[in-house]
């Protein structure tokens, strides 16, 4: 065991006899590649939480940590590593060789807009979104969600904004704090089952699941390397049943914990690809990788299987009254046609075009959640910005091009998942 570990850090170039840090031999792409997660990671001693994840060699990220650039230094760096990737021919290179250096060249300009967004810059919601993520997102007005409201309204008729509606008819649907674990534990295991049936899962991934507070997201997977994942969902805000699938499928399988796994096996083990190991948060993999968490879910339980798995398993755990399981769904349906409107909202926020007030008046009114709920949002929307766009175009994206690509959708979906396919190449 211990020789493979050796024999498995030496392809990585971190071997006893390797240097601390990232050096070129050759302008190829594996010598930028070391460079370009060495800029990743002095980005991250920059900016909290812009490395998302990083499983690659302890010394690059000892040296990273020990001298990071200072942000102008780090722009030159992008703008080296642009024109040594311009450089490099891939003519007559496999398909592989070509998507890698597109993949690099795509991730070194996201790093590079996010340089000079903490150097300074501002840049509305639309341009924000594609130098990150490689994704120009389409704003409607808000008046064009107007008729789903109206047929959510019909749905549940009565006296009262229909936000205070939505959350009543909701509160019937709370995993009581005491279930919490045993109820997430049943929805990830049947998300994992229902992905294992299609995905060759490594044989050693594993994650822990813990429930935390005061974040400004619902749940995280902080993938660790080696196929492992933790996994924390946050139980400041109350959680239906069908979150829980949500979270099961999203955070962990075919979702995020999946997706980095193979990822690591596919270019950091078989290849030796050392740019997949690290992932920088705001860049066009985020699209990909939420994109796919959310259309996992509707890959896991498709039609109304989610709806079923919550009256049978979930409503008895959870001691509630499956009755109304119909009428949730189509609920959830028509809410999640709501889901960009927050993109509107956040557009005209962001540029100081409406005040915190009007934006959570309008997030409570355009996503039908509660002022607690809505204030939660908007502080996602305050320290992600323009990342919101992953989840629900994300998806959309990701599903077409799954569905384009024939009958199997669990092998489009495996292929996506070990792959360097870019936004662009979703189109």
């Amino acid at each position: 065991m211990r020789a493979l570990v050796i024999s498995l850090l030496c392809l990585l170039g971190a071997c006893a006899t390797a240097p601390a840090t990232p050096r070129t031999t050759g302008d190829d792409l594996d010598a930028i590649a070391r460079d370009y997660v060495a800029l990743i990671l002095e980005i991250g001693e920059r900016e909290e939480g812009y490395v998302d994840a990083y499983y690659g060699p302890p010394e690059w990220l000892a040296a990273a940590k020990a001298n990071p650039r200072e942000i102008p230094g780090l722009i030159q760096g992008a703008a080296s590593l642009t024109n040594r990737l311009n450089a490099v021919t891939t003519a007559g290179a496999r398909p592989e060789v070509a998507q890698r250096k597109a993949y690099l060249l795509a991730h070194v300009s996201a790093a590079a807009a996010r340089l000079r967004m903490l150097s300074g810059e501002t840049m509305g919601f639309a341009d924000e979104a594609e130098a990150l993520f490689g994704v120009r997102p389409d704003l409607q007005p808000l008046s064009s969600y107007d008729q789903v409201l109206a047929e959510i309204d019909a749905l549940l008729p009565g006296p009262g904004p229909l936000a205070d509606r939505v959350t009543e008819f909701r509160s019937h649907y709370v995993i009581p704090k005491d279930r919490l674990q045993v109820v997430m534990d049943a929805a990830i295991a049947e998300c994992r089952r229902r992905t294992a049936v299609d995905i060759a899962l490594p044989a050693n991934e594993n994650f822990t699941l813990a429930f935390v507070g005061d974040k400004p997201w619902s749940g995280y997977n902080y993938y660790q390397g080696n196929s492992q994942s933790k996994i924390e969902i946050n139980a400041d805000f109350p959680i239906y049943t069908e979150r829980a699938i949500d979270l099961g499928c999203h955070e962990g399988y075919p979702g995020h914990h999946v997706y980095n796994a193979l990822l690591e096996r596919t270019f950091v083990r078989e290849r030796g690809w050392v740019e997949m190991s690290v992932y920088p948060l705001f860049s066009p993999m985020s699209f990909v990788a939420e994109g796919s968490a959310n259309y996992g879910i509707d890959l896991a339980f498709p039609g109304d299987e989610a709806t079923t798995f919550e009256r049978e398993v979930l409503f008895p755990l959870a001691g509630l009254d499956p009755s109304a399981a119909e009428k949730k769904a189509q609920l959830g349906a028509l809410t999640r046609r709501l889901a960009r409107a927050e993109y509107t909202i956040a557009d005209a926020y962001l540029a100081g075009r409406i005040d915190r007030e009007a934006a959570i008046d309008q997030l409570m009114t355009y996503t039908l959640a509660d002022r607690a709920k809505a204030t939660q949002r908007l502080r996602f929307i305050d320290t992600y910005r323009s990342y919101i766009i992953n989840y629900g175009l994300g998806r959309d994206v990701v599903q077409a091009w799954v569905e384009r690509q024939g009958p199997d959708r669990w092998d489009a979906m495996e292929t996506l998942l070990s792959s360097q396919i870019l936004p662009v190449d979703l189109d």
